[in-house]
């Protein structure tokens, strides 16, 4: 089987030259014919033109108070969270015991001398 390529011709390729940042900005051709700089007013490199004006004091205390709060109830369900995947790892394995026929499954707690 005879394989088909596309005829293609020099027209369909073009290379575009690469013209780095920093370099001046190309001339602009403007209606009265004349050829003139294209001008660009330089921005400020800070954040200031996002900033916008808060309508009330930023209250620090109550933020820090709100992140302890949510540090705390983190945790707490953390610890509930490996508690019960103990439990639920202790019972399975009971249950596993008791399910192989053994009768010595449940732990017997000592007292202590």
């Amino acid at each position: 089987m005879k394989t088909q390529r596309p005829i293609s011709s020099d027209d369909e390729h073009r290379v575009l030259q690469f013209r780095p940042r920093n370099a001046p900005s190309p001339a602009v051709p403007r209606g009265n014919g004349a050829v003139q700089p294209l001008r660009i007013a330089p921005e400020p490199l800070d954040l200031s033109r996002y900033e916008q004006p808060r309508p009330a004091p930023d209250h620090f205390r109550h933020r820090m108070l709100a992140n302890i709060a949510a540090l705390a109830f983190t945790i707490a369900l953390t610890a509930v969270g490996i508690w019960l995947a103990v439990s639920i790892a202790d019972l399975r394995r009971t249950q596993d015991s008791v399910l192989m026929g053994r009768r010595d499954c449940a732990k017997i707690a000592t007292p202590q001398i």
